[in-house]
């Protein structure tokens, strides 16, 4: 029995069950620790895909089986953390039930990713763990030094804009080095020293900062490369 080519497989399952276990501790009311559950499914997500490469074991199987982990720890999840956080901070009985439409445009995002080709070294739309690391960081921010611009209107303009980015057709960049040269790597290592500058200075603020300038500078990037190539 090949016991590796399992390994990546158990990393996803590690993955879905932080998501399962962070939806119950979210229906308690317990949002910050199931914040902390979805941060540690991010870090799993990341090394199910870095597993499967380093063992050369990467399966059709797996890339479905991580697709539907994905679905649930970072499009159920944030819808969750999103309807009890407008659940608190608004007084319209049925608005809270908008916070599941990023469950859906994250269903419709893995949809698309699993069809299509193009997105080998970059993303076409924001990428579902950003999403639900940008959703996720309201449950802090509402209980911080911030508190004052959480709203139940910022939150649903949240809900509404981040859910079509998810199935914008806009190219974001991957954090994914093929070399580590400065000339390969402007923009990856430049969105690195930002999110560093960001993190020292904000704190838990620098969260939603860092997803902000991650779309922006791949959108400042696409512009220099349509140039470069006219």
């Amino acid at each position: 029995m090949n016991i590796k080519k399992h390994i990546p497989n158990t990393i996803t399952c590690g993955n879905l069950f932080c998501g399962c276990l962070g939806i119950v501790f979210a229906f308690k009311g317990d949002l910050t620790f199931a914040t902390y559950l979805l941060w540690l499914a991010m870090v799993l997500d990341f090394f199910d895909g870095f597993a499967a490469r380093i063992l050369k074991v990467s399966s059709p199987i797996g890339k479905e089986l991580d697709s539907l982990a994905d679905m649930v720890t970072f499009g159920v999840l944030p819808s969750v953390i999103m309807f009890h956080l407008l659940e608190h901070y608004s007084e319209i009985e049925y608005l809270p039930y908008s916070a599941f439409i990023i469950a859906i445009f994250s269903a419709l995002r893995l949809a698309k990713f699993n069809i299509d080709d193009r997105q080998q070294s970059v993303f076409i739309g924001l990428p579902t763990p950003a999403n639900a690391l940008f959703i996720s960081s309201f449950a802090f921010i509402a209980i911080s030094d911030y508190a004052g611009f959480v709203n139940a209107g910022v939150l649903v303009v949240t809900s509404i804009v981040f859910s079509l980015l998810l199935i914008a057709p806009v190219e974001l960049f991957a954090l994914k080095f093929k070399s580590f040269s400065w000339k390969d790597n402007q923009v990856r290592f430049t969105f690195l020293l930002i999110s560093v500058l960001c993190i020292v200075g904000f704190k838990i603020l620098a969260i939603p900062l860092i997803i902000i300038t991650y779309i922006a500078l791949s959108l400042v990037n696409n512009a220099v490369n349509k140039k470069s190539s006219a």
